[in-house]
């Protein structure tokens, strides 16, 4: 059995926030606004999970109105989320995932981010696709104001 889920996530860029992608700290003098780490790429896997579940998104999981989830560590949210695939005796077979930014450049940090991803999923950094893009000055990403990433992913029965 197979399931295939998608997910998307969006956050504001304000001064004074870290820029979390992938788990990793990014240098940027904006960051992701949000509950959270705001960790769009993550949030976007996670949501993929989810959907692939049948289990909403991660605002029904980690609500932003509840005070534990203030601050989380969004790779703690995305393992918490693996509990439920394992709980269903599925495992990730692979993600494919994009974040749109304009800047700063996010090559360096690629391989990182999937290193960490492929760790939490339990899956090897080769099945954990990262692509990185600008918003060619369209739109809010475009502009500068935000980031968004997009995610596909893959699960089968153990």
């Amino acid at each position: 059995m197979f399931r295939i889920g998608t997910g998307s996530d969006t956050h504001r860029l304000v001064e004074g926030r870290p820029l979390v992608l992938g788990g990793v700290n990014i240098v940027s003098d904006r960051g992701a606004d949000g509950h959270s780490d705001a960790d769009a790429l993550v949030h976007a896997i996670a949501d993929a999970i989810l959907g692939a579940l049948c289990e909403g998104d991660i605002g029904v999981h980690f609500p932003d109105k509840d005070p534990q989830w203030s601050g989380a560590s969004s790779l703690e949210l995305l393992s918490r989320v693996m509990w439920l695939v394992r709980e269903r005796s599925l495992h990730v077979v692979n993600v494919d995932s994009t974040i749109v930014l304009e800047t700063p450049r996010l090559r360096p940090y690629v391989d990182t981010m999937r290193a960490n991803i492929a760790e939490i999923l339990g899956v090897d950094p080769g099945c954990v696709s990262v692509k990185a893009k600008t918003g060619e000055g369209v739109d809010a990403v475009g502009q500068g104001l935000a980031v968004t990433a997009q995610a596909a992913v893959l699960m089968e029965s153990n």
